[in-house]
Formats: C-alpha cells, structure tokens, sequence
C-alpha cells in the first residue's frame, strides 16, 4: 500500500527492516513498486495479496471475485486483518506523504525506474 501511495518514506524503513526477514528477495521487493499482481516474483498467495491492496488502493473496495479466492486461501481473521494493514498504511502514506517526512538515512529507496500502478 505504502508503494502504491508513492511513500518512499515508510516503505523505505518497512524494505529495509522487514523485507529480507520476511523472505523477499531484492526482486519480490523492488516489485512491491514496479510490478503488479500478475508479476512472475509472485506465488499465487502472495499475488492474491498485491491485488488486494490495488483493488483496495484503485476502488476502495473488493470484489466478489477476490474475495472469493482470498476466502479460499486465507482465514476470515486474516482477511479482516489484511483488510485493516492496508487501510493503516493508507493513512500513514497520506501522513507522511502530506507532511512531507524525510526519509530515514538508513532506509531503502524505490527502485529506479517506472512505478506500477494498476488500472
């Protein structure tokens, strides 16, 4: 989500302190900004959760269709979770975007290049 709201801030300090321990390689990361779901990087469960946050990010909704293939792969807790993360990290992108926070020295930077953005 943070990706698709073009916050470098928090996605920065997420890449660096969380990707590598959350089994990302540096492809799958620098995909959370260039690619969309349909992206070879991604195994199926994963991909399921890229679309979310774009159908999330684009509609400010779900559709049926997703939510059936997400309900087949996650619990009804964890859907109302992923549900909730994406929606906080709406906000903190629209904070930290609108406040104009400067980047952590330590913290990753958005690959160069074209950002994804679905739709």
């Amino acid at each position: 989500m943070c990706a698709r709201c073009g916050c470098e801030y928090e996605w920065g300090v997420h890449a660096a302190a969380f990707g590598v321990r959350a089994g990302l390689s540096p492809a799958q990361l620098d995909a959370t900004v260039t690619a969309g779901p349909d992206s070879p990087l991604w195994p199926p469960r994963d991909a399921l959760l890229v679309r979310l946050v774009d159908e999330l990010h684009d509609t400010a909704t779900v559709t049926d269709e997703l939510w059936q293939a997400l309900a087949g792969t996650f619990t009804e807790a964890q859907l109302l979770e992923a549900l909730l993360i994406a929606g906080w990290y709406h906000a903190i992108a629209y904070v930290a975007n609108g406040a104009r926070v400067a980047g952590e020295e330590w913290a990753s930077h958005f690959p160069e290049g074209k950002r994804y953005a679905s739709g």
